[in-house]
């Protein structure tokens, strides 16, 4: 039963209640509001958790698709169809010599080729086998490169060993239906020095790649006639071996023959395999000479263990034959590829049918390089028109064709991811050092190329805008394959999509655009229109991801990403992805820099964009006017002349005062000297009024020049006045060579960057900028204005000195080289460097 409330009754007869009776009414409306705000609160608390979720797991599906982004190749149909290399598509160019990292070896255009290649040694040497193979600076080669090549159909290459000389030849026939037949031939002499005729083992060896299959037959005395092999691109082939024989002449040499059949985890293994199957058990013998034991490829030897099991990393094992002839120089030894579709060969390509077709494309050769050229005409000198014909033959002969996978991460990547399985065709700046593509490289290359073959530029520049993504962005470095890795620090083997190179590849656009309005109607140019069309998507939307991820802080400026973040290790930390490395920048990477090489590569390639887009019919008004913005001389100066330097500039968060110092190390008492800490040079970044801070960077350099190299600057200029000067004084850019990198009155010209970084792009004479400079010398020469006498007189002056030192020094060393020494002239850093110093032939043409 419930308990009743009690009510107390005053005198006064009225009833009044209780102090622990209920509130009245109006008390119990409140807490009734207080209870509704409450839920209200509870309610949106509810709300903001979900919405909370629902933004959670949207930025988690954002991340995921735009971490995808970098792997996602553009949606637009690609450029080249996925046969256009192949042999019923392209049979005339589907063999080449597109290895450029070895020495002498053909594949075709194709992702899983067979391939074949060329390695040799010297017998009875004093110093262990030195096995030839990959092209290899420490080889110490007196020479080598090829004197023709035309870039189809056959090629002549020298090979200057210690004491004797390879000669490798090649030569192409169209038939069949898997690209038809090839025949090498090389000879051997020995050099005039050499006391003694040196006996060479030569290894000609041909191997597939995850695909195909070789069978050897073998003749009497251990000596592998004929390879057999099928392949899912060549069908049924066969190779031959053909016997040595003494130079011109038919007659056959004493040889010692072997041969190894093996298997192999990937092509980048050839040479090991070689060396390890090596043994001293053999006797050279021939019928007018002592017996020598020779070191040969052992037939007989068991494939390593490794070769028994499966390799660690999945890779599909290949077959790998290898047929070793040991003979003394003089020699010659042919090898015939024939393709088992070639129903109708007429006759073999060898002996004499070889020379009489080596001897037709030969002067095939030589007349095109003059019609091209016209250096003959020019009056150069016939030692002058041959070093030309082998630089340019050596970049045509450098041209490789890859296949594989780039490693690429972005900033919402915790991982490298694998960019997507693509083929390249592309020229390589050096076949020793840097066998394999080079995105700011490759727009110099094909400057010289465009001119010899615009179709073969026309298919470099569509491979390369063909491993474009989706966002615009293309690796900068392509190390595609097992082969081009094997090459490769692993610190330079990632690609980060935020960084950007030079849009060189315009320079090649237009080129091929120039030719096209100037021939309309000439076969070299009829595919050139439609392949402006098919890349056209391609093309805008890398000049959009330009446009937009390598802007600077202000309208109209830009700024290099991918600059070094250790600054306290760097004297001037690099700028790797301008293409200028170490040239010095701002002393402190930020947000604030502003870099006038980019902005003038934007001002040239909107233009070339607005022509393209012209001659297409597409909207072109937007690239005009971004052309017209980035070309005003006034604007341009306001963002980039410095009145201190009276130059242009770069503008960032700078001082010059700083320098690399060894670093003091705390040492405990007792501790024994060798177990010192290592004292590492640092950098010493001055304070007060030397602290930096934002200002123009004041190097005067190849930066300084870009406003003039890529023809900005208008005739009338004024500022041309003192880039004319500047490039001619000794004092800062001028020598008798060529115009040095950056001036010798600049803090940072010839020092090193780190201990063990020695100066690159300070001081060095670089010939693809000295190409820039001697073209826009051309150009406003023969452009009316106040300067144009000036610009007339130092073109010629300084083209002579660029053409006579790099002629010189190739004759000099044999090879053409990476930079030049701003003091000697000599050729230094990598050789041969037959990339964009090949430029060379076209100032002796004068074809800008």
């Amino acid at each position: 039963m419930g308990r009743q409330r009690k009510r107390i009754v005053a005198g006064d007869g009225l009833s009044h209640p209780r102090t622990d009776d209920k509130p009245p009414v109006p008390h119990r409306k409140e807490k009734k509001k207080k209870t509704d705000l409450g839920k209200v609160f509870i309610n949106i608390s509810i709300v903001l958790c979900i919405f909370s979720l629902i933004w959670f797991f949207y930025a988690l599906y954002m991340r995921s698709s735009l971490a995808k982004r970098v792997v996602t190749l553009h949606t637009s149909p690609r450029v080249l169809d996925a046969n256009s290399t192949s042999a019923e598509v392209s049979p005339e160019r589907f063999w080449g010599s597109f290895r450029p990292q070895v020495y002498f070896g053909m594949k075709t255009r194709s992702p899983t080729s067979v391939v074949t290649g060329l390695m040799w040694f010297r017998q009875f040497s004093d110093m262990d086998v030195n096995l030839r193979h990959t092209c290899e600076q420490s080889d110490r080669l007196q020479g080598y490169g090829w004197l023709m090549h035309d870039a189809v159909s056959f090629g002549v290459q020298e090979i200057r060993d210690s004491d004797f000389t390879l000669t490798t030849e090649f030569v192409k026939r169209k038939g069949g239906e898997h690209g038809g037949d090839w025949t090498w031939r090389i000879t051997a002499k020995q050099h005039s020095s050499a006391a003694h005729a040196p006996v060479i083992s030569l290894m000609f060896y041909v191997a597939t790649d995850t695909q195909g299959a070789l069978q050897a037959h073998v003749e009497e005395r251990n000596r592998l006639s004929t390879v057999t092999g099928t392949s899912e691109e060549l069908g049924h082939f066969k190779v031959t071996f053909r016997k040595p024989t003494a130079g011109d002449a038919a007659s056959a040499k004493y040889a010692g023959y072997n041969y190894l059949q093996t298997v192999t985890p990937g092509l980048e293994k050839l040479t090991d395999i070689v060396k390890n199957s090596m043994n001293r058990r053999f006797v050279f013998n021939p019928p007018s000479g002592e017996k020598r034991p020779y070191i040969a490829v052992d037939t007989y030897k068991p494939p390593h263990q490794h070769h028994q099991q499966k390799p660690a990393d999945n890779r599909k094992e290949s077959d790998f034959v290898v047929h070793q002839v040991t003979v003394q120089t003089p020699f010659q030894i042919e090898v015939l590829f024939e393709s088992g579709s070639f129903h109708d060969r007429p006759d073999q390509l060898a002996g004499s049918v070889l020379t009489e077709e080596l001897e037709k494309r030969k002067v095939a050769f030589d007349q095109k390089f003059e019609n091209t050229f016209g250096l003959q005409a020019k009056g150069f000198s016939q030692s002058q028109v041959k070093f030309s014909k082998a630089a340019l033959s050596n970049m045509l002969g450098g041209m490789g064709y890859f296949y594989g996978q780039s490693i690429v991460q972005s900033v919402y990547n915790e991982y490298p991811l694998l960019y997507p399985e693509g083929p390249l065709f592309t020229a390589v700046p050096s076949r020793s050092f840097f066998p394999r593509g080079f995105l700011w490289d490759e727009g110099f290359h094909q400057l010289l190329l465009s001119k010899w073959d615009p179709q073969v530029t026309r298919e470099a520049v569509a491979h390369w805008l063909d491993l474009i993504n989706v966002e615009g962005w293309i690796p900068r470095e392509q190390i595609l394959g097992d082969e081009a890795r094997s090459k490769v620090p692993s610190e330079f083997v990632v690609q980060r999509n935020e960084n950007a190179n030079p849009p060189t590849l315009f320079l090649a656009l237009q080129e091929l655009v120039e030719q096209l309005a100037a021939q309309p109607n000439a076969p070299s140019t009829q595919g050139t229109l439609p392949f402006l069309r098919r890349l056209y998507p391609r093309l805008q939307t890398w000049f959009e991801w330009y446009n937009t991820t390598q802007v600077g802080p202000l309208p109209n400026s830009y700024r290099w990403r991918g600059r070094d973040k250790d600054t306290n290790v760097f004297l001037n930390p690099k700028t790797l992805t301008s293409g200028l490395d170490d040239y010095p920048r701002a002393s402190h990477p930020s947000a604030d820099e502003r870099h006038v090489d980019l902005r003038c590569w934007m001002a040239q390639a909107s233009g070339i964009m607005a022509r393209v887009a012209q001659l297409l019919g597409e909207p072109h008004q937007e690239y005009e006017r971004t052309h017209q913005m980035l070309s005003d001389n006034q604007l341009l100066a306001e963002l980039h002349w410095s009145e201190q330097l009276r130059a242009f500039s770069d503008y960032g968060n700078h001082t010059h005062a700083v320098a690399l110092l060894r670093e003091k190390v705390y040492v405990p008492p007792g501790q024994p000297r060798h177990q010192f800490p290592v004292a590492r040079l640092v950098r010493s970044v001055g304070s007060g009024r030397n602290a930096p801070k934002l200002q123009f960077v004041n190097a005067l350099g190849y930066v300084s020049l870009f406003p003039f190299l890529l023809h900005i600057l208008t005739p009338d200029s004024p500022k041309l006045e003192h880039i004319l000067r500047d490039m001619r004084d000794p004092d800062r850019l001028w020598t008798p060579y060529g115009l040095r990198s950056l001036s010798r009155t600049d803090p940072i010209y010839m020092e090193r960057n780190t201990e063990h970084d020695a100066p690159y792009w300070r001081g060095a004479i670089w010939i693809n900028i000295n190409y820039l400079a001697v073209r826009a010398l051309h150009h406003y020469g023969n452009l009316e204005g106040p300067y144009q006498e000036h610009a007339a007189a130092l073109y010629q002056e300084l083209r002579t000195n660029l053409v006579n030192n790099v002629y010189r020094q190739y004759m000099d060393t044999g090879y053409v080289w990476e930079q030049y020494n701003d003091g000697t002239g000599r050729g230094q850093g990598s050789h041969p460097f037959t990339g964009w110093s090949a430029l060379t032939v076209l100032m002796m043409a004068e074809q800008y």
